[in-house]
């Protein structure tokens, strides 16, 4: 996963938009590599992007907070990603989530306060003989639950 830049650098999303806007259909592959290479979709590139494409700000948010793998702010160093797909909740996911928000006190989507974890909901990762899943970074974890996370936070510096 990229880590965020620190300076948003300009000439880097219009080196990024150019190289895209020719293909056919160049929103999603624009905003990937904008996300690659940023950590995330940074609000100065949306200018750019609406002006390359001829599409409104709005029509730009509404993909963007479409697609749950983009974001509009760095992520942590590490990505914790909960199943809520229905096999998952049916044996507890639910629950276990909706703990470990409280017990970190976040929302979705939020970091830790030390940078380490973002946690974000997935819709179904596969292991539903498994439930409830998670993935941390790009590794699947299944039959988690509440001390299962707390050592996958532990190893995430959380």
């Amino acid at each position: 996963m990229a880590q965020p830049a620190t300076v948003i650098d300009g000439d880097e999303i219009a080196r990024i938009v150019d190289a895209h806007r020719a293909l056919e259909g160049p929103l999603l592959p624009m905003l990937h590599a904008l996300q690659e290479a940023f950590g995330y979709i940074p609000t100065q590139a949306h200018g750019p992007i609406c002006d390359a494409l001829n599409i409104t700000r709005a029509e730009l948010h509404g993909v963007i907070t479409f697609y749950h793998d983009f974001r509009e702010k760095p992520a942590g160093r590490h990505v914790l990603k909960i199943c809520r797909a229905e096999a998952c909740q049916s044996v507890g996911g639910a629950a276990v989530a909706d703990a470990l928000l409280a017990k970190l006190g976040l929302e979705w989507h939020d970091t830790t306060a030390n940078g380490a974890v973002t946690i974000e909901p997935v819709y179904c990762l596969g292991m539903c003989a498994c439930a409830p899943a998670a993935m941390v970074d790009d590794r699947v974890v299944g039959r988690v639950d509440a001390a299962k996370l707390d050592k996958l936070l532990a190893e995430m510096d959380a």
